[in-house]
C-alpha cells in the first residue's frame, strides 16, 4: 500500500447502503407490505390477510426495521470510532424507507460510487440476485427522472467471515447454557435457515464456483460450511466432541407441489424427540437479526412444538449488532475498496470454501421466473 493510502481509505467509494427486506410497522401496514412482497403473483387480498396473521400476533409490527435502525447506528458508530469517513444510508426492498428513495437521497447528497451491504449472508436468488434486480430497477427509475448516474457495487457474501461466525459460536454456547445441566451435554444442535425451492437452491451461486455443483448448490454448501465451523468450535469449548448437529429449514411459503429444502424445523424436533434426544438448541445461522421469521417460526412455533413434545429447547441469538459483525462490515468495505484500487488484498474467510467472489456473474442465482436486469454483475 502506498504512503498516500491509509487503513481507513474507502476510495473510490463515497457511501455505503444498508439494503434490507423491510417490514410493516403498524397493523394497517401489513397487507400493503405483503402486496409489495408478492407483487405480480396475483395473490388475493384475503389470502394476504391470512398470511399476515404472524404479524398481527405482534401488533402488526415486524421487528426488522427497528433492528436495521440499530445496525445502521452501530455501523456509523464503528466507522466513526475507526476514522472511516464513509456515510451510511439505509433502504428497503418492500417498505419505507424504500430503496429508490434512499438512492435518490444519496444522489442528492452528492455521492456517486456506492457500496451495498445486503442483510443476507449467503448466495441465492432471494438473498442476493433479487436485491441486485431491485437495485437495477431503482437505478433505472432514477435515470428516467434525470438524476445523476450512480455506480453501485455489492459487498461479497460474508457467511464465513470471522465477524459473522464467531458471534454465532458464542450465541450457541449461551443457548446451551440456558438448558438444564442434566441435558446440556447431550443436547443436539439444529442449525436453521430459510427454506427455498430445491430448484432455486440447485442453481444458487456462481456457475464457476465448485460449490454450485454440490447438492443444494452454493446455498446449502455455504450453510453447511458455517454449521461445521460453529459445531467444531462449540465442541472444543464444551469438551463434547460427538454432539450431533444437522442443517434444517424453516419459513416455507410455496405451493405444496413444489419441492422445497427439508426437513422443516418442527418435523426435525419431532424426529429428534422420537430418537431420544435429551434437548435441542436451535441456531439461526441463516439470519442476521431476530426478525419476524425468527420470532415467529422459531420462538413461537418451534418452541411451542418442543414444549408439546416435552423436549427441552433453547434458541441461539443472531449476530445483530455484535461489535465483531460491525467490524467485519468495515473490514469488508476496506477490502473491496483496496481491491478496486488494484492493491493487494487479504480476503478474510474461515472454513473450506474460501472468500466469495466480489462481482456476481450474469448466470449467478438466476431468477426462477424470468430473466431480469440486475446491478453489480460482470
Amino acid at each position: 500500500m502506498s504512503d498516500s493510502r491509509t487503513l481507513t481509505d474507502h476510495a473510490p467509494y463515497d457511501a455505503l447502503l444498508l439494503l434490507s427486506f423491510g417490514g410493516p410497522e403498524a397493523p394497517e401496514d401489513v397487507v400493503p407490505f405483503l402486496e409489495n412482497v408478492t407483487r405480480g403473483r396475483g395473490i388475493p387480498k384475503e389470502r394476504l390477510t391470512e398470511v399476515g396473521k404472524h404479524y398481527f400476533l405482534f401488533g402488526g409490527v415486524s421487528p426488522i426495521n427497528a433492528q436495521n435502525r440499530e445496525l445502521l447506528a452501530a455501523l456509523r458508530k464503528d466507522f466513526a470510532e475507526h476514522g472511516l469517513g464513509l456515510p451510511v444510508y439505509w433502504g428497503n426492498r418492500n417498505w419505507a424507507p424504500y430503496l429508490v428513495d434512499t438512492l435518490r437521497e444519496i444522489a442528492a447528497d452528492g455521492h456517486r460510487r456506492i457500496l451495498v451491504l445486503a442483510t443476507s449472508a449467503y448466495a441465492g436468488y432471494s438473498g442476493c440476485r433479487q436485491y441486485r434486480e431491485n437495485l437495477a430497477d431503482a437505478l433505472a427509475q432514477l435515470a428516467a427522472e434525470g438524476a445523476p448516474e450512480l455506480a453501485v457495487d455489492k459487498l461479497r457474501h460474508f457467511y464465513n467471515h470471522p465477524g459473522f461466525v464467531r458471534p454465532m459460536v458464542d450465541a450457541t454456547l449461551a443457548a446451551l447454557a440456558e438448558l438444564p445441566a442434566g441435558v446440556r451435554d447431550g443436547a443436539r444442535i439444529a442449525f436453521t435457515t430459510h427454506s427455498i425451492p430445491t430448484a432455486m437452491a440447485d442453481t444458487s451461486g456462481d456457475p464457476e464456483d465448485p460449490a454450485r455443483e454440490l447438492p443444494g448448490g452454493a446455498y446449502v454448501a455455504q450453510h453447511l460450511d458455517v454449521a461445521r465451523l460453529v459445531a467444531e468450535a462449540v465442541a472444543e469449548a464444551t469438551g463434547v466432541a460427538d454432539r450431533p448437529w444437522e442443517l434444517v429449514y424453516q419459513s416455507r411459503s410455496g405451493a405444496p407441489h413444489i419441492p422445497w429444502l427439508e426437513p422443516d424445523i418442527c418435523d426435525h424436533l419431532e424426529a429428534q424427540h422420537a430418537d431420544g434426544a435429551p434437548a435441542v438448541v436451535m441456531v439461526p445461522i441463516g439470519f442476521v437479526s431476530d426478525h419476524m421469521e425468527v420470532k415467529y417460526d422459531l420462538d413461537t412455533e418451534a418452541l411451542a412444538k418442543a414444549a408439546e413434545l416435552g423436549l427441552p429447547a433453547a434458541r441461539a441469538a443472531t449476530v445483530g449488532t455484535d461489535p465483531r459483525f460491525t467490524a467485519a462490515v468495515r473490514e469488508l468495505v476496506l477490502e473491496r475498496a483496496a481491491g478496486e484500487r488494484g492493491e493487494p488484498v487479504a480476503r478474510c474467510a474461515l472454513g473450506a470454501l474460501g472468500a466469495s467472489h466480489d462481482v456476481c456473474a450474469v448466470a449467478c442465482c438466476p431468477n426462477p421466473r424470468a430473466p431480469r436486469p440486475a446491478a453489480a454483475q460482470r
